[in-house]
């Protein structure tokens, strides 16, 4: 059984990766490069290092990494895909249980570096424009304390005080229920959720739909071919506003759970359902395009969501909240936003009025879509 050591690098830009292996990333460069050479060029290391580091490594493991003919192509031998494709797909799986640990790091550490610091402390639900935001806040001393969750739980912790803001997400239009029913997002969020007491911040609008292998070679086109035969599908957990989502297409779909193969299996951020498609695992999952994009696979739009910022209306006026609330109003930021794939700027960091944007609560007045800091 060989034994894991894990450490961490304190510095101006550690790489968007949650952890490195030496190994594994040079694994990674020859399956994208396709040649040694290549992957040195791409690891800014000599062609003799990786060739060496490779030979070392086959010797220490007793199985080949790398196979290559003359004239063709280097590839990952069988073990060396296997070993690259279970290491990646562990640290998608465990993606909120990195991004919290990196984040109590960086909380301490940015708090010993200058104390005036402002932290803002986060439940949300997993997203790549709120990671991309995080290194923008840095910059301008503003530390968020991110932690990834579902939704549900997101709101949850903001209700009971274990953390200033909550990030969830709801398809558009967000749909009203009717007289004697409601939607599934409505039976979700609104027990949750207290107009007066709450408030919405605008962050994003997004696209989720089906992630496929490149090229889509199972043709999938909507959520009804993920009952075809041999189809297998990967899902997200209970309680994220994904899973939430999902249901309530099936249910308006009138498509059973039952009837699409691995509805049970569940995966704990989109990065992780990328990855589960990436490594053969499952045909299709339900997710973002930004994860699917970031893994080389094909993307199927099926639905457009806003992810919402939710915080109590008493931190409006808390310094952190105001400095964050100035971030997401910037140029700079909503261009970064607007340069991730599937994502668009969507009322960012405007107060918003949650019964206007959520329309699930009835009352006498049709009140504004902005609040302000009423």
């Amino acid at each position: 059984m060989r034994r894991i050591r894990l450490n961490y690098v304190l510095g101006a830009d550690t790489g968007s990766a949650p952890l490195h292996n030496p190994l594994l990333d040079l694994l990674q460069a020859v399956r994208e490069q396709g040649s040694i050479s290549a992957a040195a060029r791409v690891l800014d290391l000599s062609y003799r290092h990786v060739w060496g580091e490779l030979k070392r490594w086959e010797l220490e493991l007793g199985q080949p990494l790398i196979l290559w003919e003359k004239g063709q192509a280097a590839r990952l031998s069988e073990f060396g895909a296997k070993l690259l494709l279970a290491e990646r797909q562990v640290q998608a799986r465990l993606l909120p249980q990195i991004e919290a640990l990196r984040a109590d790091l960086e909380r301490a550490f940015a708090i010993a570096f200058d104390d005036s610091v402002h932290v803002l402390s986060f439940h949300a639900s997993h997203d790549e424009a709120l990671a991309a935001l995080g290194e923008e806040a840095r910059t301008r001393g503003l530390h968020l304390d991110i932690r990834f969750t579902g939704s549900v739980d997101a709101i949850r912790a903001l209700n009971e005080g274990r953390c200033t803001m909550a990030g969830f997400h709801v398809r558009l239009p967000a749909v009203p229920g009717s007289r004697g029913s409601s939607s599934h997002s409505q039976r979700t969020y609104k027990p949750l959720l207290r107009p007066g007491l709450h408030k919405l911040i605008g962050f994003a609008r997004r696209s989720q739909g089906l992630i496929v292998a490149r090229g889509n070679p199972r043709g999938l086109h909507g959520l009804a071919d993920l009952a075809r035969p041999g189809v297998r599908f990967v899902n997200r957990a209970r309680g994220t506003g994904t899973r939430v989502i999902f249901d309530e297409l099936l249910g308006e779909l009138g498509l059973a759970p039952a009837a699409i193969e691995g509805y049970a299996n569940d995966e704990p951020s989109h990065a992780a359902v990328a990855q589960a498609v990436a490594s053969g695992q499952a045909d299709a999952g339900f997710g973002i395009e930004a994860s699917a994009r970031g893994r080389g696979l094909d993307f199927v739009p099926l639905v457009e969501e806003a992810y919402f910022l939710a915080c109590l209306k008493s931190t409006l006026e808390h310094d952190a909240t105001r400095a964050l609330l100035a971030l997401l109003r910037t140029a700079a930021w909503q261009q970064r936003l607007a340069d991730l794939p599937g994502y668009a700027p969507m009322q960012s960091g405007e107060v918003l009025s949650m019964s206007r944007v959520l329309p699930w609560w009835r009352f006498g007045g049709r009140g504004n879509a902005r609040e302000g800091k009423q």
